[in-house]
């Protein structure tokens, strides 16, 4: 063989194995990324696990190991594990969203505390920022008007509970902890003061609670719910929907800069006060709330629901009554005691099923805007509880 020939064989066999070692090591490369990526996977789904084992309602006796756990699980996780996360109820905001500093709060769960509670409970919210504002601030407003009583704390949502405990080890009460707290503690007159809107499932859970706790005490109290007294029909309406429909249309209209409900009218600016919603037969208050403000002249005022009940707060029908009465503009805003979840997503969030998106995306209107804050937050508010508080007590 000529020696030209042996040197182009030599060559291509050169090139056929530097192709051969190439293809390997890319292989390689390929099925290590994969190793990786399932990896990563791996160690996102086990948190997810942990986080939807204390998204519950019920606590158990091993709801504080638990808690523990899937914090240090996701704190074990890259960057990149953690946008992985997801299942039933977990996402990477579980632990991820930053709500503000939860140690502003105040878990109101300290002992010896004397012979006389007034126990505020909530509902609860995992929002840092907005538990202060809101809940924070009525608690305190009720403490600063009872000075001779010790103010504590109970939350009706053991999932916002354990969510609050895991992520930032804040431990709060719930109802039937907060209740064996005051036992042990020697108190012997309790008031208990809720802050949900309305008598409600809630509320009716909560009574169901305090009952059983009766013969525990000298004497038991509880206050009324922010609306007061439900009402026949959607025609009843109360002083406390008056006080309360004055509070928030006053704060709402400061806030996006009008000096009256009127000047917003003939801005051809409408607020839309979007509630939660219930199928409970308290529903029929979110309809009294609409017909206060009708009584008090606030045409420019609608009243909506996340859940859609009773069906004339479903957003389609709120959207066509803003849109029938001639307003242009729109500004969302919470009836709601604590600005949470329900206020961030449901209603200002970037989803399209949000309130918000759907307002736009209806294009009929030129303007939609939010303004995320509870009525809690609100010094008109508080009071309205404070007053609820001294009622009870007589």
């Amino acid at each position: 063989m000529k020696k030209k020939a042996i040197v182009m064989l030599l060559a291509a066999a050169m090139v056929c194995s530097l192709a051969v070692t190439g293809c390997t090591k890319d292989s390689r490369q390929e099925e290590s990324k994969k190793q990786e990526a399932n990896e990563d996977q791996k160690a996102a789904d086990k948190v997810a696990k942990l986080i939807d084992a204390i998204y519950v309602q019920k606590r158990t006796d091993e709801t504080d190991e638990q808690c523990k756990e899937a914090k240090e699980a996701w704190d074990a996780l890259t960057d990149k594990q953690k946008e992985l996360v997801e299942g039933e109820n977990a996402d990477p905001d579980y632990f991820g969203r930053d709500t503000g500093d939860a140690s502003k709060d105040d878990p109101r769960n300290q002992d010896e505390i004397g012979e006389k509670e007034i126990l505020v409970v909530s509902f609860g919210t995992s929002f840092n920022d907005s538990r202060v504002a809101d809940i924070k601030g009525i608690e305190d407003a009720i403490q600063k008007a009872n000075p001779d009583w010790s103010v504590r704390r109970a939350f009706t949502a053991q999932i916002i509970i354990n969510h609050i405990q895991a992520r930032d080890n804040e431990r709060i009460d719930n109802v039937e902890q907060a209740l064996e707290r005051a036992v042990r503690n020697g108190v012997k007159d309790l008031v208990v003061q809720p802050t949900h809107l309305m008598h409600g499932a809630e509320y009716d859970e909560l009574m169901e609670s305090v009952a059983a706790y009766k013969d525990k005490f000298t004497s038991v109290k509880v206050g009324e719910p922010l609306l007061g007294e439900v009402g026949r029909d959607a025609s009843v309406i109360n002083a406390d929907k008056e006080a309360v429909a004055k509070a928030v249309v006053a704060e709402t209209i400061k806030e996006a800069g009008f000096s009256d409900a009127n000047a917003a009218k003939e801005a051809k600016t409408a607020f839309v006060f979007l509630g939660h919603g219930t199928s409970h037969t308290a529903k029929v208050s979110y309809s009294q709330m609409q017909t206060q403000m009708k009584e008090l002249g606030y045409d420019n005022m609608f009243i909506g629901t996340v859940e859609g009940e009773p069906e004339e707060t479903s957003c389609e029908e709120v959207i066509q009554a803003v849109f029938e009465a001639g307003y242009e503009k729109v500004v969302l805003c919470p009836l709601m005691v604590v600005a949470g979840d329900h206020a961030n997503n449901d209603m200002a969030g970037e989803d399209e099923e949000s309130w918000a998106s759907m307002f736009k995306a209806s294009g009929k209107f030129t303007t939609v805007d939010s303004q995320i804050s509870g009525l809690g937050a609100i010094e008109a508010i508080q009071q309205i509880y404070v007053a609820h508080t001294a009622a009870a007590m007589q």
